[in-house]
């Protein structure tokens, strides 16, 4: 499967794009928020989020079924920043479920900085 590709799908809110990836009956689970969704309805809530993205995949490692991927996500204007980890458990040439957990990008905090030093930062 070319996760490359589908990631470039849901970068550029491409509708049948990522349902070319997706199992009809996938399940897709967002644990930061509690959501769940279908693939239709993780298809839309992705293809209607606010504003254009760029990005890319950055790494992927993969265990039997499931492959772990690290992406990077930005605003086209550069103002948001973040990162995606993504367990995608794939069946056959299909995505059939994905765990996705979102994080911002930021500095690091100032009390870590402190506890570090500058020369671990």
């Amino acid at each position: 499967m070319n996760l490359d590709a589908y990631w470039r799908a849901v970068l550029a809110q491409d509708t049948d794009g990522m349902r070319a990836f997706l199992a009809p009956d996938a399940v897709i689970c967002w644990p930061n928020t509690g959501e769940r969704f279908s693939a239709e309805t993780f298809i839309r809530v992705n293809c209607a989020y606010p504003g254009a993205w760029k990005g890319g995949l950055e790494r992927v490692e993969y265990a039997g079924d499931v492959a772990v991927c690290v992406v990077r996500v930005q605003s086209a204007d550069d103002a948001s920043s973040l990162h995606a980890v993504s367990f995608l458990r794939l069946d056959g040439e299909r995505i059939a479920r994905i765990d996705e957990y979102w994080s911002d990008d930021g500095p690091v905090p100032s009390w870590r900085q402190k506890l570090l030093g500058s020369s671990e930062t």
